[in-house]
């Protein structure tokens, strides 16, 4: 965080919640509208990741939800919710499709359903 956030979050902001990651989520105390909304911002724990905070936090900073939603253990977690996951792009957990260098480079042959285009 820098210092510049440091400061207006000190002396504008008002502290609405936290997520299980540490974010802290803030709203503008003064109540100025800006574009007939109010500012909101997040305070993140550690290293700025987008990808660290919940959904449920990211539809109230763009103003999908009125409310800031409920502290975490309070809405039940749906059996189909996984525990997050950072992103990989650039570590060695990244995603490499059949083909890539790391994966040896070679594609699977043609298996002879394609045809080439060629111009008439």
């Amino acid at each position: 965080m820098t210092i510049a956030t440091k400061i207006y979050t000190w002396w504008r902001g008002i502290e609405v919640g936290r997520d299980s990651f540490g974010n802290r989520y803030y709203r503008d105390k003064t109540g100025i509208l800006r574009n007939r909304r109010e500012k909101r911002w997040v305070v993140y724990e550690g290293e700025a990741e987008a990808t660290k905070v919940p959904p449920a936090w990211h539809a109230w900073l763009h103003h999908l939800i009125a409310e800031p939603p409920p502290p975490e253990g309070l809405a039940p977690a749906k059996p189909w919710h996984k525990p997050h996951l950072p992103n990989q792009t650039g570590t060695p957990n990244a995603y490499r499709p059949p083909g890539h260098e790391y994966r040896g480079g070679m594609r699977a042959k043609a298996t002879g359903d394609y045809e080439a285009w060629t111009p008439r």
